[in-house]
């Protein structure tokens, strides 16, 4: 798998789940991308503020070989293997107009319209609305330059885009960022804060004003089969627009080219084209609403030994729904960082004795003492079988069950200890990063 985004959708007035925040907000001193804890058991275990880094940069500014990887399904879960930025990969025609001089590789902005309304379509209704909320965000540092996208938050200039964007693929925070809105002006910018456990970072625009902000829906209540439209800009190319359907929810992705410096997403899965350079961009539904942010793709390896190059798109992708990014994106505004929910638990998949690739649950293996898996009364051996009415099976699922709730709220999980199945009452905690 690889990581990867589009871009978002304007708001243009209050709608159901839409989230408009107040342009009073005035952003903290600008702190810097808070460190990734180390994750804690293996397959995804939920540690007291530990998870997997969730680094991942947009590529240098000539055509890189993406970092390798392979995507498998097994009882660690979902396991995105190589990472992508914004950079052409091996095989790929490198675009090499660079308006914004800052080592991306870009296409002239372009305005998404509807020419003729009679024979428009969802897709067609959807693109023209979100566009003006689409960007594309332009990084360079030390280790290297590219792009990605990203979606307005607000019309002074908070942008919401992925934190491997900004992070280089994890080699180091961007020392020079600038954006490109949908009218192609062009901003520098700051990250205000970034979130890796969940792949997220807030850019705050200089001067900037009259921008449009997207409009968020409630990600909750996304159905298998909706319409997903992902805008973006994937090699460059700004305002591309791509369809299809959600193909799945609460897909939990582990995205890293190991299981234990992994980014662990409850994610909405998507059959609509992404590729490099959508990283941070919005999936759409038909009016045009955010429904996630683009983050990851599976990819197939290529090549022989020690030369796993990625395949591009192949209609597996996955997005950050929009209620968890919401949530993170205004403590970033409002604090300069975010809270991680957590249990308190190490653990790993629970396999069958007879298919050892077949996940059974979620087998804690430590519980921290003073956690709320602690003051719940769970121990080590249990196996957790459900959280809530979610089916788990692998320990990465468990992570991404807990981390898709919000802090402070109270789960029920399934447990199996000894022969016995029992319900355990949990309030979840938080903790920093």
């Amino acid at each position: 798998m690889s990581d990867n985004g589009t871009t978002p959708t304007p708001a243009t007035g209050p709608q159901p789940g839409a989230w408009t925040p107040p342009p009073a907000w005035q952003p903290p001193a600008t702190p810097q991308p808070a460190p990734p804890h180390p994750g804690a058991g293996s397959h995804g275990a939920v540690p007291p503020g530990g998870a997997y880094p969730g680094a991942v940069p947009p590529p240098p500014a000539q055509p890189p070989t993406a970092r390798g990887g392979r995507w498998r399904i097994g009882i660690a879960g979902l396991l995105a293997g190589a990472l992508i930025g914004g950079g052409a990969g091996a095989g790929v025609v490198a675009l090499t107009d660079d308006p914004a001089g800052r080592g991306g590789s870009t296409a002239a902005a372009q305005n998404v319209t509807i020419k003729n309304p009679e024979t428009a379509s969802a897709v067609t209704a959807a693109a023209a609305k979100a566009a003006p909320s689409v960007v594309t965000v332009y990084v360079s540092g030390s280790s290297g330059s590219g792009s990605g996208s990203g979606v307005v938050l607000t019309d002074d200039g908070y942008v919401l885009t992925n934190n491997h964007v900004v992070s280089l693929e994890g080699n180091g925070t961007a020392t020079a960022v600038s954006v490109r809105t949908s009218d192609g002006r062009l901003y520098d910018a700051t990250v205000v804060g970034a979130h890796p456990i969940s792949d997220l970072a807030v850019l705050r625009l200089d001067g900037a004003s009259g921008l449009t902000p997207a409009t968020f829906a409630n990600s909750d209540k996304v159905q298998v089969g909706d319409l997903a439209v992902a805008i973006g800009a994937p090699l460059g190319l700004t305002d591309t627009v791509t369809d299809g359907i959600v193909s799945a929810t609460g897909r939990a992705v582990a995205t890293g080219s190991t299981e234990g410096d992994a980014t662990v997403i409850d994610a909405l899965q998507t059959d609509a084209a992404i590729n490099p350079g959508n990283s941070g961009g919005a999936l759409v539904n038909s009016a045009g609403e955010v429904v996630g942010i683009n983050t990851a793709i599976a990819s197939v390896a290529t090549g022989g030994p020690g030369k796993q190059e990625q395949s591009g798109n192949i209609g597996v992708g996955f997005a950050i729904p929009s209620n968890t990014a919401h949530r993170i994106a205004k403590e970033i505004i409002d604090n300069g960082s975010a809270k991680t929910t957590y249990l308190g638990v190490s653990a790993r998949t629970a396999a069958d004795d007879t298919n050892p690739e077949i996940g059974t649950g979620a087998q804690i293996v430590q519980v921290e003492p003073g956690t709320p898996a602690a003051d719940a009364g769970l121990r080590a051996g249990d196996v957790v079988t459900a959280v809530g009415d979610r089916l788990i099976t692998t320990s990465t699922e468990l992570t991404a069950a807990v981390r898709s709730q919000t802090p402070g709220e109270q789960v029920a999980l399934t447990v199996q200890r000894g022969g016995d199945t029992q319900q355990v009452e949990v309030t979840l905690g938080s903790t920093d990063g």
